[in-house]
């Protein structure tokens, strides 16, 4: 005789629409668990039954539920609840021991449409440390892509991928993923198909697409080929200290690669171009952050014919690939230290949804031309995100986990910003956008810098080049225009 399959008992943090949904789902699909019980803050609901689910609480109590019910995880399912509910709510969950937590996250299509459990996943650190995000209609906002191609490049990134889940509520005819890896590619790929397949989202036909924006004739030919509306231009090497060790490559596929793609674009006659920028772009200390200053510089110059070509900047998003989120998460569980470049070191954050929720929006409302800044609120210290996420995890910053300072790396700052004294910003009616006004330009010398990154990228069959791979004459070309970028005294040749 075949052994009955225990169920795990559910708890569900929250009984509006989002929890109701999840619940009815976990019931119809039977195999999934058992919903022991709703807990929210409604008195009006506490008391009563769900479906025949009875509704517990207050939140504050869920300790003393925990003990009555004995469920074996729970799922927050508040997508309004606030950065302060969301850590007193983890706090009770952790105390009562409950061995698994996952999370509705709080982007805005779950606000707007019905809730799924494949859209759960287990709650992380950085769904506790960000601001609170504004707040987008994202139907509303994507209109302007219904019934239309969009292509995302570097599809398969923190950004790309997140414009990819929320393109499929756009209503978009078809949705093209583009990025140079093949491992990228598969995983968005597989994950939006499973989205669909579980009702989540419209029917756009997704297509994946690998290839290299290096290639010139081939993205002349894919793009012509795919006859894309709408492109969401996210792919860069973007690394600092990676763009310090490898220069050259960092410029041509930032700058060359960039200027490929928009010519491109423009012999398609693709309607709307959104390139993704960063606030290292503003008086550039690293090639990282000059490659994408003149890569906006290259977009902002090519608005002269029936594409309407826009830069979206803006500074760091949490738990991106590569970046300290991820990287402090790996030390602190090895038990430390966690490492730090400077007690003072500062960044602006942002939710990798929210910034994904506002590029889409800056897509359909901004003009051709201009550049545009997204609201990211007051910079964080880095020191009090490293011990906000050490206490994440049950331990005592400098107690138990040490903090050590190792001192900024070739090319990083202590602080960023998002424009310069030169220019000048207006709000626009839009929440979390701002327009940039009188940028600080690269003194009319784009063409004549263009030739001699040129030169150092490529070498030419019709000319004599001494100057391929050469380390210290890109340096030196980048510096005679953009003068924040430093000469390093011992950099090699190549």
């Amino acid at each position: 005789m075949m052994k009955k399959i225990q169920k795990d008992k559910i708890l569900i943090i929250g009984g509006g629409f989002a929890g109701r949904g999840i619940a009815a789902e976990i019931s119809s699909k039977g195999i999934l668990g058992e919903v022991a019980a709703f807990v929210d803050d409604d008195a009006a609901k506490i008391g009563t039954t769900i479906e025949g689910i009875p509704v517990y609480g207050p939140l504050s109590t869920i300790k003393e539920i925990q003990t009555r019910t004995k469920a074996d995880e729970a799922i927050i399912a508040i997508p309004r609840a606030t950065k302060e509910q969301l850590r007193r709510i983890y706090s009770a969950l952790k105390q009562s021991d409950i061995e698994r937590i996952r999370i509705l996250p709080g982007v805005s299509q779950i606000i707007e449409g019905e809730a799924h459990l494949i859209q759960t996943r287990e709650i992380k650190v950085q769904d506790l440390l960000a601001r609170k995000p504004i707040r987008l209609n994202l139907k509303e906002s994507l209109t302007y892509l219904r019934g239309k191609r969009v292509l995302i490049t570097g599809a398969g990134g923190s950004i790309g991928s997140e414009l990819a889940r929320q393109l499929l509520y756009g209503g978009a005819e078809r949705l093209y993923l583009f990025d140079h890896s093949e491992n990228n590619v598969y995983e968005i790929n597989k994950e939006l198909t499973i989205l669909q397949e579980e009702g989540v989202g419209g029917a756009a036909t997704i297509v994946p697409i690998v290839g290299e924006l290096q290639d010139k004739y081939f993205i002349k030919f894919i793009i012509n080929r795919l006859k894309a509306d709408v492109i969401f231009h996210c792919a860069a090497y973007k690394h600092v200290p990676m763009g310090e060790a490898n220069p050259v490559e960092a410029v041509k596929n930032n700058v060359f690669g960039t200027k490929n793609i928009i010519e491109a674009a423009q012999e398609a006659h693709v309607s709307r171009f959104v390139f993704i920028s960063t606030d290292k772009a503003v008086e550039p200390k690293s090639i990282y952050g000059a490659s994408k200053l003149i890569a906006e510089e290259l977009v902002l110059s090519s608005n002269k014919g029936e594409t309407d070509f826009m830069v979206v900047r803006f500074g760091n998003v949490l738990a991106s690939r590569g970046s300290i989120v991820p990287l402090f998460t790996r030390q602190i569980l090895k038990g430390g230290p966690v490492t730090i470049t400077h007690e003072k070191v500062k960044r602006f954050f942002m939710t990798i949804p929210e910034a994904a929720s506002l590029v889409l929006k800056t897509g359909g409302v901004g003009k051709g031309g201009n550049l545009y800044i997204l609201e990211m609120g007051e910079p964080v210290l880095i020191k009090d995100l490293a011990e906000q996420m050490i206490r994440f995890y049950g331990f005592v910053p400098q107690k138990e986990i040490k903090l050590t300072y190792i001192g900024l790396r070739p090319g990083e700052k202590l602080t960023e910003r998002l424009w310069t004294d030169d220019d000048t910003v207006i709000k626009t009616e839009y929440p979390g956008i701002i327009q940039l006004k009188n940028r600080s330009r690269l003194n009319g010398q784009l063409d004549s810098l263009l030739k001699e990154l040129h030169q150092v990228c490529f070498l030419s069959k019709d000319e004599p080049n001494t100057h391929y791979r050469n380390r210290r004459f890109l340096r030196a070309s980048l510096k005679k225009i953009i003068k924040t970028i430093p000469m390093i005294d011992n950099e090699p040749e190549i």
